[in-house]
């Protein structure tokens, strides 16, 4: 049985079933055409492919936008260690969006969550992580006069009058049924939710959050109480999951080295990596293969490439259509893939040393950040 939470993931994922259950939409052919008509360039490829597959009301945000009200966009990292490629997505596709709309962005780091879900987190360790994490997510490339970067434990004073608001209209009763916790959760991991909710009011405008399927929970909370408080009910797009090396199922774990590809990894890491554990849909020899070819729908290394590092869909098509005739061999497919992946490497880190002498303005200084510390 699967298990989908902000906290675990586990099972065979049926995405299809998740948006029957949480009672979300999937994004049609009509809604993509209107994010197009907007968009200056032509759709993200993880729109294109069906990866951001979910939302919550995205076609009033693109209603508020094409009436002059506007939007804003928000999402965030909780940091429980250093980061792996798929903890990138949100913050890769919230970048596009952000340059499509030129709209604010709020990147929430919630060290108080890490803090008191992981058991045997170590404050210091957090606090370490954070900053860290922030230079990773810095490298992406947003907008630091438009983008507000901030870490809870240091900004919490700001939001707490609306954290308080949040807590005391939301019931045990309803987080329990809604985060599944029990009494052995500790007290300030069910206070958390009201936290995390917060930032969807830091503007009157509609909140877009870009975000994992997983972090749903958090916004039906928000929207039972959003316009009693005087705010718009959140809105999300919903990605899927990057799946592991070892298989096309589940979620890429942090706690398993093995099954990601982390932002540190040199480039002898990752060739060791794609090779020894990236989950194959090539034949058991080569011969078996050339005549009955691979399936790209359960090979890892096409998925990858799919999802992150392959833009152009005719090149991608190219390459699917030799590995289901069995002109391209599973080592050649992974071959692509380990390129692909040490370029990106190669370019984050450059990004990444440069995003330290940005962070001020991020967090700080910008035109955005200076607005947030002076409310």
């Amino acid at each position: 049985m699967a298990v989908v939470t902000p906290w675990e993931v586990s099972g065979e994922i049926n995405y299809q079933r998740l948006v029957r259950e949480f009672g979300t939409k999937e994004i049609g052919p009509a809604l993509l055409e209107k994010i197009s008509s907007f968009s200056k360039n032509k759709l993200h490829p993880m729109l294109r492919r069906n990866f951001f597959f979910s939302h919550r009301d995205l076609d009033l945000v693109l209603n508020d936008y094409q009436s002059g009200k506007g939007f804003f966009l928000y999402t965030g990292r909780g940091p429980s260690g250093k980061m792996h490629i798929g903890h990138l997505i949100p913050f890769i596709f919230t970048k596009w969006l952000q340059e499509q709309f030129d709209v604010n962005l709020y990147i929430q780091i919630t060290d108080d969550e890490k803090f008191l879900v992981k058991r045997q987190a170590n404050w210091n360790d957090v606090e370490a992580y954070s900053k860290d994490n922030i230079l990773d997510i810095l490298a992406i490339g947003f907008d630091p006069e438009k983008t507000f970067v901030f870490r809870d434990s240091e900004y919490i004073r700001h939001m707490y009058p609306l954290v308080l608001d949040t807590a005391k209209r939301t019931t045990f009763s309803t987080a329990k049924a809604v985060f599944g916790f029990k009494n052995e959760t500790n007290i300030g991991w069910i206070f958390y939710p009201s936290v995390q909710v917060v930032p969807t009011f830091f503007e009157k405008k509609r909140c877009l959050i870009p975000c994992a399927i997983d972090q749903d929970n958090y916004w039906r909370i928000q929207r039972d109480i959003a316009e009693p408080m005087g705010f718009k009910k959140a809105s999300a797009i919903h990605s899927k999951f990057l799946p592991p090396l070892t298989g096309p199922q589940g979620k890429m774990s942090a706690s398993d080295a093995d099954t990601a590809v982390w932002l540190t990894d040199d480039e002898k890491t990752v060739k060791k990596k794609i090779n020894k554990y990236a989950f194959s849909g090539g034949q058991a020899t080569v011969e078996e293969h050339r005549d009955k070819g691979g399936n790209p729908d359960v090979d890892v290394s096409f998925q990858w490439l799919k999802i992150l590092f392959e833009d152009d869909d005719k090149k991608l098509q190219k390459i699917e259509n030799d590995y289901r005739s069995g002109k391209l061999l599973t080592g050649e497919l992974k071959s692509i893939l380990i390129e692909k992946i040490n370029s990106f490497l190669s370019v984050h880190a450059k990004k990444r040393e440069k995003a330290e002498k940005k962070t001020e303005k991020f967090m700080y200084s910008g035109k955005l950040a200076e607005k947030m510390w002076a409310k």
